[in-house]
């Protein structure tokens, strides 16, 4: 039986998912980016009440939590296309041992085993 990295046609389906999910991250930000201006360009200076404002700094604190979680994944997709690009795909970055193929599809973008991000996800909580 083949090799499951060296089968072309799972590695062009990763390629495709990928570049599906990047679409879907960049997506809704280009979207907020426009509804965003529209809002400033409709209301100018006119003068804003105070709950207003604390409501905007909310909802800005959430949108910036979810940004920061979608440009992870965003970077994790990108060093996955590279991968694919050099022929690693399915290859850790850390370690070089094998990402098993269950993960792959389950997220495309893994570029380390289970066990090497929980390890790193722990390391960062820790600093």
């Amino acid at each position: 039986m083949a090799d499951w990295s060296m089968d072309k046609s799972f590695i062009e389906q990763q390629r495709g998912r990928l570049q599906a999910l990047r679409r879907q991250l960049l997506g809704p930000e280009l979207a907020e980016l426009a509804k965003e201006r529209a809002e400033r360009e409709v209301r100018g200076d006119e003068p804003r009440e105070f709950e207003e404002t604390a409501q905007e700094m909310s909802e800005t604190e959430v949108h910036q939590a979810l940004h920061d979680v979608d440009n992870r994944r965003l970077k994790a997709i990108e060093r996955a296309l590279q991968k694919i690009e050099e022929g690693t795909y399915g290859i850790s970055d850390i370690s070089g041992k094998r990402i098993p193929k269950a993960r792959l599809e389950a997220t495309p973008e893994a570029i380390l085993t289970v066990g090497e991000e929980a390890d790193l996800e722990h390391q960062q909580r820790r600093m």
